[in-house]
Formats: structure tokens, sequence, C-alpha cells
């Protein structure tokens, strides 16, 4: 089910009711829809997959408890790895095998591969091990007592707002809210439909409004103009972001729904100024996730420039490797490494020059970048970075015929995509949020509008996944 799709809007009333029913106001029994609602959710994609996150729950459940009562660092640190190899195991068998496969092949120079598997990824596997792993390490640096509750732990694991593509939660945030009374508040309920609205928005009215010409440019790069190439690497940047902080609102305002409250997983990205401020703004959880458990762990700036500057590239190219089993997920990593690394030691952040110079310096080689994260593999990018530099090639008039559209629907979704970043823009300003929030009917005529736009140019007809479900 999809977020935006009609069988999804029956199956969230549907929980939605039976949580605040009177027979369940308790958190026991809370908790015991919200986990049966979230089980028949993700056996709505596969329910093969659902053995698969039982187990990994249960592992570090048990985990948990063991770590909590070892006394022994030796037998403490066995279990933390009983725990990471566990998730480990299972994340780098569905999403990695046949990618190291391949490379063995390419380093022993084979023609063809002895065998290969035809594995299915498990869909939010990426999502949920890094969310259960949190757990376990909190708990091996006594950051936080587990829980001895098996259902809030399952809930916790599976809650189904954020259980495909985050945002990743850590235990010590959700897990208290799980095991707390919760009592219907109208006004963050409200809150919740607002920040739906928002997102249902971005991914509907641009983002899905959007793929045709992306799909378009990228299948057929050789046929467009550098300028088509360019074009197509811009409506990518907005799709993907459009995409995912779509999903992020969709999900924290569902969240809030059922009296939870999900960390920001987006925070206006595109308006920064440096690399740094770019990545504290973008997918926060994930950043955060590796600069807790992956960049501190490995040293973090302490020890020489040198260490520091492999802390940062390790952490970056996991990062990469993380989003995507090939070689041009794990460039595309190491590239901001080496762009963080670059602005760093350039202190290009203290640099006194007008805000629209700065923030082209860091979003050109930002949206240079994208080509990998886009791209099939690394042949299909550098081939799509030559082809941006190319003068001759087909025009905007083959674009519109390649993704089945007109000018004017391709118009209209360049102007909706510029009225979604002026209200990102008027969102950082304090005046206007103020008089936003304090002036009712403002604020009711614009989520009016929103939906306006919504039934107008929402891209129904073709429902599509969000991008970072195939993550």
């Amino acid at each position: 089910m999809i977020f935006t799709s009609l069988p999804f809007a029956a199956f969230l009333v549907v929980v939605f009711t039976l949580h605040w029913l009177p027979l369940s106001r308790s958190k026991r029994h809370q908790n015991a829809i919200l986990l049966a609602g979230s089980y028949f959710f993700y056996g709505w994609w596969d329910p093969r997959f659902l053995l698969l996150l039982l187990v990994s729950s249960l592992v570090d459940f048990l985990v948990g408890l063991r770590l909590h009562a070892a006394q022994d660092p030796r037998v403490r640190n066995r279990w933390l790895i009983a725990s990471v190899v566990t998730n480990l195991s299972l994340l780098g068998f569905f999403k990695y095998f046949n990618f190291f496969l391949e490379s063995l092949r390419l380093a022993l120079g084979w023609n063809e591969l002895p065998a290969s598997l035809h594995i299915i990824l498990p869909i939010g596997i990426s999502f949920y091990t890094l969310q259960t792993l949190s757990y376990t390490i909190d708990i091996h640096q006594r950051r936080m007592a587990p829980t001895t509750n098996l259902l809030h732990f399952l809930t916790f694991v599976s809650f189904f707002p954020q259980l495909l593509a985050g945002p990743i939660e850590r235990a010590r945030s959700l897990l208290p809210q799980l095991a707390a009374p919760r009592v219907f508040d109208h006004d963050k309920a409200v809150e919740g439909c607002r920040q739906m609205l928002y997102g249902i928005f971005k991914k509907v009215v641009v983002a899905d409004r959007m793929a045709p010409y992306v799909d378009a440019i990228f299948a057929q790069q050789d046929a467009f103009g550098g300028g088509i190439n360019v074009l197509g690497l811009v409506l990518f940047s907005i799709q993907i972001y459009c995409d995912f902080s779509g999903y992020s609102d969709m999900a924290i305002g569902m969240a809030k729904l059922f009296r939870v409250d999900l960390m920001t997983n987006f925070d206006r990205p595109y308006f920064s100024t440096s690399m740094r401020e770019l990545w504290t703004r973008w997918h926060i959880s994930l950043s955060t996730w590796f600069r807790d458990y992956v960049y501190i762990p490995l040293g973090g700036n302490r020890g020489t420039r040198a260490q520091w500057a492999r802390n940062l590239m390790l952490t970056f190219t996991l990062s990469g490797l993380w989003h995507g089993a090939s070689f041009n997920f794990i460039f595309w990593g190491a590239l901001h490494g080496a762009f963080y690394i670059v602005e760093r030691l350039t202190k290009y952040e203290q640099l006194k020059w007008p805000t629209l110079l700065k923030w082209s310096g860091i979003m050109v080689p930002y949206l240079l970048a994208r080509v990998f994260f886009r791209a099939e593999d690394m042949h299909h990018a550098w081939e799509y970075l030559s082809n941006m530099f190319s003068s001759s090639g087909a025009g905007l008039a083959r674009l519109l015929s390649a993704a089945n559209t007109t000018p004017v629907s391709f118009l209209a979704t360049m102007v909706l995509a510029a009225l979604l970043f002026g209200i990102d823009r008027l969102g950082m300003l304090p005046r206007w949020t103020s008089l936003f929030h304090g002036n009712a009917l403002l604020r009711r005529s614009c989520y009016a509008m929103l939906l306006l736009m919504i039934a107008l140019f929402g891209a129904f007809t073709d429902t599509r996944a969000f991008i970072y479900f195939h993550f």
C-alpha cells in the first residue's frame, strides 16, 4: 500500500478508529492494534518477509536483556557482536549478496559467475535494521535500559508510519512514547493532518509530475542535448527531495494521529550554503545515525587531520553503500566525503561571499554528484555527465513527446515546483511563520489551496512507489 493510495486511506481510517475506541484506551490495547496494523501493512507488500522482521526484532529484544544483565565487558561485547552480525548478515544477504558476487567476478577476471541468486530485497530492511542496531548499541553503551515488554518493542520496530523509509528513530525517543498511556489530542491530530497534506502535495503534485520527464531523459540521454540533460539532473534533484521529504512529512503527520512524535527528517536542505549545513538538513535521521554510530566511534574529529579525513571518508562511503548495492552509490558517498573535506580545508563557510554565490558553490557539485545516485551504473553516469556538455541533440519538444505530455503540463509542473520552494523559503522567515500561525483565516486558506491543487494537479493516474522504498 502506497501512502497516497485509496487502500491505504481505508487502512489508516480503520487503524485510527480501533486505536482510539473507548475499549482501546489502555496502552496495551493501543499498542496491540498498532502492532497488528503494522504487520498487516508490511505483509501487504510480501507476507514472506514478516518472518524476517519478527526474527530481527526478537533477536535484538533478547540481546538487549542479556546486555543489560551482563556485567563482564567481554560478555557484553559478545552479545553486541551477536546483534550486529545477525542484523548485518540479514541485510548483507538480501541487499548485497549479488553485488559481492559481481565484485568477486570482476576481481578474479571471470567472464561470468558460476552461480547467482534471484534475491528479492525486503522493503524497509535498510531502515529497520539501523533502528534495531541503535537499540542494542545504546544499551551496550549504557545510554538506556532495555524494555522488558515484548509488545512495546515489536511495535517500536514495526511502527507502520515510519517502517518502510524512516525517519530512523532511536529507542530512547520512541519506546517511552509507546510505553506511556496515550490520550487523544485534537490539536496534535489536526497538526498531523496538516503535515500529511503538505507531504501529499510534495509527492503527487511535484515529485510524481516530475517523474516522467526524469525517466525519459535518463533513459534516452544520448538523444538529448546538453541543456536537456542538465534539466534532467535538476528535475531529478527536485523529484527525490519532494518524494522523500513528502514521505517523511506523511509519516511524521500520521504518527501524530496516534499521539506519537517522530523526529524531523528534512529541514529545507536546498537552501543550504555549505555541504556541512546541507547534510544537517537532508535525511537527518540517517545523517545523525552515521554520525553517532560510525563517525564518532571511528574517532570523529579527534586526532590528526589525516585521521579526521579518513573517518569522514569511511562514514560517507558506508553511507553511499547503505543507499544501494552498486559502485555508483559508493562513489556518490565518497564524492560527498571529498566535498566535505575540501570545504573544511578551504574554510568555505567563513568566506564573505554573497549568499547566492555560496549557494551555487555547493549546489553545482551536489547536483553533479546526483548523476551517480540516479544512473543505473558507473558507465551510465559517466555517459550522462559527458552528454551534459554536448551542444547537439534533441530539445524540449522531443522530451515532451518522450514523456507523453504537453507544453502546458510541463509549464504547470515547473510553476508548482517553484511554488513549493517558495513556500519552503517563506517558512524560514520568522515574520511570515508568526503571521501564518497567528492568523487562522490565512492558515486555513493556504491549506484549502493545497487541497485544491492536489485535486487539480495530483498525478493519481500513475501512482508511484516512493523512491527510497528501493533502498
